[in-house]
């Protein structure tokens, strides 16, 4: 079997976000420790850093055929029919990512024109919309890539 193909951006991006979280918690705790008070900021950025961590982990995942799917079904059939499987497992796949695409880049949208804030930090808050639409297009690309190579028999079913 071959190697399973790279998802580099998606990788740097989600251990960017991973460090970052890591050093602005551990930084939260000791502050704490020490003055009794807490970093305001910490909270609203951890949470955006978990949503892109999570997108971009489960873009590297799709890339390497790392997602959970029951493949006995898969494994029975013959190749036409495992071929149709897969298209139409693509096909939802993309549908799904396809939707939150639209709306997550329309809400981007929306909030950049509304000029609207986040409520800690007072920061635009399109800034953390807009790695929504982002990373799941992001995530349908890599969508696209697996199924081609399940389709072209490159990847194995592993589950």
């Amino acid at each position: 079997m071959k190697p399973f193909p790279d998802a580099r951006p998606e990788r740097w991006l989600a251990s960017l976000a991973l460090v970052i979280i890591a050093v602005i918690s551990l930084a939260n705790v000791v502050t704490r420790y020490l003055t009794g008070g807490s970093l305001a900021f910490t909270e609203e950025f951890s949470v955006f850093l978990l949503v892109v961590l999570t997108f971009a982990g489960a873009a590297v995942a799709l890339r390497r055929n790392g997602h959970i799917r029951i493949g006995l079904l898969e494994r029975a059939l013959p190749a036409a029919p495992r071929r149709a499987l897969i298209l139409f497992q693509w096909g939802c796949g993309i549908t799904v990512l396809g939707l939150i695409t639209w709306f997550g880049a329309k809400l981007a949208w929306q909030e950049y024109q509304w000029q609207s804030l986040s409520p800690g930090l007072g920061l635009p808050q399109w800034w953390y919309i807009v790695w929504l639409p982002l990373l799941s297009a992001a995530m349908l690309v890599r969508q696209t890539q697996q199924a081609w190579d399940r389709l072209r028999g490159r990847l194995e079913d592993e589950s």
